[in-house]
């Protein structure tokens, strides 16, 4: 795949891809449209020798699998992860409220996003809308304005001569967005809004009433190549969009002689704990069926583990010039300098000698230039799906990433050369 056709199919998934949602519906598409066929958990698996898969959860989480042509239980799994969700702010369930003459709408903070990027910015709505039809049944679908909605505007600096001194954002008061100057025409309906949109569908021209909705905040402005030789990336939802989309085209462009699986988990930045995050059943209950699927040995779940390995793909923090003394002098990542294995002591990171040892052993074989980042020894270190993952299934488990700026911003960055390094090393993973 030529870099430049690699990258621009990149930036068009993080531009339709504006919540957990939209991004594992374009997921599936791309899966479908090379040859995955989707399995639905409710129903009897039966999976095929050299035959690919993939699996939904809640729409916001997506599990696809190749079936190797070797047994499973003699070569184990080679297995990625990433996680679909980013931190936004989250409408709440009954949002529209009025204040001085503006209609605004209530908002929850999502995960630990960095708020003051939101202010001044053009914001849309997206997400899932369950509704019934006028026939009583009930569904869900995806629902995206599109063109910018909702403004969440500063306080000018004459009223708030401290902006630039540091002052905390209160997420109750300064948080709501402005979508609409009161009018004593008629009474503004969000839910009518919401059935406009859903009735635009063929299937769902009879969409009589909106019973709960999953809507997010989004910034509208497109990503881009940004700098003087269009060298970095610029987009919102980096993390983790990046990963899941380069760990999709890695198994997509994989060959079928071992099984492979990937994950992309949802719920990551607010802990994991749900049916679609990393510590719910969701990849142990797959991984299972998958191999229950070739034989009903007891023990065959953990035989296979034992031979298998896990890489959790999630953004690293690459050295900022501005900020350099955040980090420890001799794990500083660049961007565009390849990829990144994550190490902590602590195990907030899960990443060991061995599994790290794999990594630059595959690099080494492929040509392709890694980094090393520890958190300095006086910061506290975040965390990923890693962890979570290597506890629940006692599977060897390496933590890396591409190197980036502005992480949980609103917009953040990254190299334009990373991130086929990175698939470039995850496809020969998947081939090892």
């Amino acid at each position: 795949m030529a870099s430049e056709t690699y990258i621009k199919d990149l930036l068009d998934f993080l531009q339709r891809s504006p919540t957990p949602f939209h991004a594992v519906n374009n997921l599936a598409e791309m899966l479908e449209k090379n040859g995955f066929k989707q399995l639905d958990e409710s129903q009897q698996w039966k999976v095929a020798k050299k035959e690919s898969y993939f699996v939904v959860r809640n729409n916001s989480a997506l599990i696809a699998f190749r079936s190797g042509r070797k047994s499973i239980v003699s070569t184990g799994l080679r297995a990625t992860g990433s996680h679909t969700d980013s931190p936004c702010l989250k409408l709440k369930p009954d949002p529209v409220f009025s204040s001085n003459g503006y209609v605004q709408l209530g908002v929850e903070v999502y995960g630990g996003a960095l708020l003051r990027p939101w202010f001044d910015r053009d914001l849309s709505i997206a997400g899932r809308v369950d509704f019934e039809l006028k026939n009583g049944t009930l569904h869900s679908s995806l629902v995206d304005f599109g063109s910018p909605v909702a403004f969440i505007p500063s306080l000018a600096i004459h009223l708030d001569r401290g902006a630039n001194d540091g002052n905390k954002i209160n997420r109750q008061k300064e948080l709501p967005p402005i979508i609409l100057k009161e009018s004593l025409r008629e009474k503004f309906s969000f839910e009518g809004l919401l059935l406009k949109l859903i009735r635009k569908q063929p299937k769902f021209r009879t969409a009589k009433t909106v019973l709960s909705h999953e809507l997010s905040l989004y910034d509208v402005q497109p990503p881009s190549l940004v700098g003087m030789e269009g060298e970095f990336i610029a987009s919102a939802r980096l993390d983790n969009l990046l990963s899941c989309f380069l760990s999709c085209c890695a198994i997509i462009n994989s060959k079928p002689e071992y099984s492979s699986v990937m994950v992309c988990n949802d719920h990551e930045e607010v802990g994991s704990v749900s049916t679609s995050g990393a510590q719910g059943p969701f990849l142990r209950s797959v991984i299972e069926r998958i191999i229950h699927n070739e034989t009903e040995s007891s023990d065959a779940i953990e035989r296979v583990i034992r031979k298998s390995d896990f890489w959790s793909i999630d953004n690293a923090h690459g050295v900022h010039p501005n900020y350099s003394e955040k980090h420890d002098n001799n794990h500083s990542p660049q961007i565009n300098a390849g990829p990144v294995i994550k190490i902590n002591a602590n195990q907030r990171y899960a990443s060991n000698s061995r599994s790290i040892a794999l990594f630059k052993s595959i690099c080494n074989q492929q040509k392709i230039p890694y980094q090393s980042f520890v958190m300095r020894s006086d910061m506290a270190c975040g965390s990923t799906i890693g962890p979570m993952t290597s506890a629940g299934l006692g599977i060897e488990t390496l933590d890396l990433g591409l190197a980036s700026f502005g992480m949980h911003s609103i917009r953040e960055m990254a190299g334009a050369k990373d991130p086929e390094l990175l698939l470039k090393a995850v496809t020969a993973f998947y081939n090892r």
